[in-house]
């Protein structure tokens, strides 16, 4: 089975930057679509970016629009999450998922075959 660990989060200022990686250990997962969410408190979880097999399309949040990128390296088995611009409201855990099923899967949460355990982002004024 495929296991996702996330890293890379912490507190910024407002304005300034982090890049979150999520490694895949277990089997590859070559042929996964790949995306990032994220859960503020007393919120439900909600889609970030997605990009599929092998790294084409991307897709992302209306709220993160060029904003934030997602990128994928194969060779490693990570994706990324480049988040620039960042604001108080990105205040979140993060978290990364694997499907195999493509992005669109992935962008609507059906039943993600994998998921991280969250990194947190705290943004401050």
């Amino acid at each position: 089975q495929v296991q996702l660990v996330e890293s890379g989060g912490g507190l910024v200022q407002a304005g300034g930057s982090l890049r979150l990686s999520c490694a895949a250990s277990g089997r590859t997962f070559s042929g996964y679509a790949m995306g990032w969410f994220r859960q503020a408190p007393g919120k439900e979880r909600e889609f970030v970016a997605a990009i599929g097999w092998p790294g084409y399309n991307t897709y992302y949040a209306d709220s993160v629009k060029g904003r934030f990128t997602i990128s994928r390296d194969n060779a490693k088995n990570t994706v990324y999450l480049q988040m620039n611009s960042l604001k108080p409201e990105d205040t979140a855990v993060y978290y990364c998922a694997a499907d195999p099923r493509g992005t669109r899967t992935i962008m609507a949460q059906r039943g993600l075959e994998v998921w991280g355990q969250g990194t947190l982002v705290t943004i401050s004024s």
